[in-house]
């Protein structure tokens, strides 16, 4: 009987019965299949994968083969909603998912409505979003686009609607949002334009130049000649005391200046 056991512990041990760990790919369903490569378990006898669970399911895909496909079909998934596939593999071998950017979300929102508000408000109406992402907003200052803060998307087709607060400059001011999804290209809006009338603020440097004066606050940032940012903030005093002696590029409001620490 001992050897009969012991034959039997060899056989399941060569036909690769142990488990040895769960491959996990998760994300938002996108409307698309994930397909896996299945190779042979690491005694040669048997495919490496052996159970696929969606979101705690066990499939009734048949991965029994060199490759095979999760099928999303049945669990009547709505676009955006999450998805989590875990893959159970057998000792000395690991499966390959040849697709994992299917469950990755693209930017495809559609604006239907883009405004600011009297208050400073940035408002906006979207639809057709494919996975949560979030909405960058940017403004155009200082002769290119500057991230001032971003507002999760919900991630489903609906119409939702979101809004941030912003800090207009003098005059013009302009304002669009921007989306960036796993392997593909920025989708922006339609930039938003309005007239401010708040005045535009002046600066002085200070005679010890260990700080600079603004006029009223405003955003600003310093940036070396190599065309790093050293100094970056919104307020009416900016502190330059450890900054070392010499030329600097200063970015407020609208203005784009050539400044110099002299001590």
């Amino acid at each position: 009987m001992k050897h009969i056991f012991l034959l039997f512990f060899v056989f399941a041990s060569l036909a690769g019965f142990s488990e040895a760990g769960i491959l996990l790919v998760e994300g938002k369903y996108q409307n698309k299949n994930v397909f896996v490569q299945n190779g042979f378990n690491n005694s040669g006898v048997g495919f490496c994968a052996y159970e696929v669970k969606v979101n705690g399911q066990v499939t009734s895909d048949e991965v029994n083969s060199s490759a095979f496909e999760v099928d999303l079909a049945p669990y009547k998934f709505s676009i955006g909603d999450k998805v989590s596939i875990e893959i159970r593999h057998k000792d000395g071998c690991i499966p390959k998912v040849l697709n994992p950017e299917v469950l990755k979300p693209k930017p495809t929102f559609d604006i239907l409505d883009l405004t600011v508000s009297n208050e400073g408000i940035l408002n906006w109406t979207s639809k057709n979003e494919m996975g949560s992402l979030p909405y960058v907003v940017e403004q155009y200052k200082w002769n290119k686009w500057v991230f001032v803060g971003e507002v999760n998307g919900q991630g489903t087709p609906a119409t939702h609607s979101y809004s941030f607060k912003i800090i207009p400059h003098s005059g013009e001011n302009k304002f669009r949002l921007k989306q960036t999804g796993f392997g593909s290209a920025p989708r922006y809006s339609n930039p938003v334009t309005f007239n401010s009338l708040m005045e535009k603020p002046g600066f002085q440097i200070a005679k010890d130049s260990k700080s600079i004066t603004f006029s009223s606050e405003t955003s600003y940032e310093v940036y070396d000649f190599y065309g790093n940012v050293v100094k970056k903030g919104y307020a009416n005093n900016l502190d330059i005391s450890n900054l070392n002696k010499g030329k600097y590029y200063l970015c407020f409001d609208t203005v784009v200046t050539e400044i110099e620490k002299r001590r």
